[in-house]
């Protein structure tokens, strides 16, 4: 059976280089992109593109129907910091998506799932320092609960019906081709592009904020790897804890220095240290790692070379 790959949110920070990473390893033709926005250029011309909410049931099965479709990744969300403005917005999203793209596995109109949670799962009774897979999880934001119902909801779908659905506590992510999207870690994206175009940068969290983070590369090889991983070696239906480093603005600022020394960094915390505050300093990702075999390449020495080095150019 050939792949037939459907993308929801695919215009949005991970959605739009996983497009791309999907395209070149099934081409162009398999991998249908969607969002309720047109993307940028290079992406509409990389392929096949539906204009979509994800939050359609009707409009949603028809793309499916249409095109064949047998796997969707569902990428389509509003962020922690976005959603704090918006909560009731945010939490129709995020979840009446999901429970579209779940019910089209039960009707076995798709044959597997992929759906992002996030560390935003954990809040402030969790073990701070190398959170275990399964632990104390009591979100204190709207992303948060929105994500930790998701996995409980993924995890009941697999069990009761046998839906094939695959996810991954994404940490905070840094990419170099696309701007972030709303989150609480967006800081350690931004302050790469203020080093280069103006020499300083004022940050959103304090200096001792340590966060898990990971490089884009990473979590696309991930978010790949798992869906291709064999079905047996799939153990956690809810969501894998997923690591490669944890750091503070002041050591990204320190990593930062290394290359342009004069950089200089001013802390002024706003509502997005609250969040930050309740979430994990650092991830077990051991389970993963057991079980499909995931290992991470990039520490923030590599990351922050090849964020400028791309940035620059």
């Amino acid at each position: 059976m050939s792949k037939s790959i459907l993308i929801l949110g695919a215009c949005g920070q991970i959605g739009t280089e996983l497009t791309f990473a999907l395209r070149e390893k099934f081409g162009g033709e398999s991998v249908i992109a969607s969002d309720i926005r047109e993307g940028s250029e290079v992406l509409m011309e990389s392929g096949p593109f539906e204009i979509l909410d994800a939050t359609d049931y009707d409009a949603l099965e028809e793309v499916v129907a249409y095109y064949e479709i047998n796997e969707v990744y569902l990428m389509a969300a509003m962020l922690s910091a976005t959603a704090e403005k918006f909560p009731l917005r945010a939490w129709n999203l995020n979840m009446n998506s999901l429970f579209n793209v779940l019910n089209l596995g039960k009707e076995k109109k798709i044959s597997k799932i992929f759906w992002p949670s996030s560390i935003a799962v954990f809040g402030p009774k969790t073990p701070k320092e190398n959170t275990p897979q399964n632990t104390i999880m009591e979100p204190s934001t709207v992303y948060g609960i929105s994500k930790q119902s998701g996995e409980r909801w993924c995890d009941y779908y697999h069990h009761k019906f046998g839906v094939d659905v695959r996810s991954l506590r994404y940490p905070g992510l840094i990419s170099w081709k696309t701007q972030p999207g709303g989150g609480t870690t967006d800081y350690a994206v931004e302050i790469y592009h203020k080093a280069l175009s103006e020499g300083a940068y004022t940050s959103f969290l304090d200096k001792d904020s340590k966060l898990p983070m990971m490089f884009m590369d990473d979590a696309i090889r991930a978010t790949l790897d798992i869906m291709e991983s064999d079905t047996e070696n799939i153990k956690v239906r809810s969501s894998y804890n997923l690591a490669a480093m944890s750091f503070t603005p002041e050591e990204i600022t320190e990593s930062i220095q290394k290359h342009i020394p004069e950089f200089k960094i001013a802390y002024e915390p706003d509502f997005r240290q609250a969040i930050a505050d309740s979430w994990p300093s650092s991830i077990d990702d051991s389970k993963a790692q057991k079980d499909w075999g995931w290992q991470a390449e990039f520490d923030l020495e590599k990351t922050t070379e090849e964020m400028l080095k791309n940035l620059e150019s």
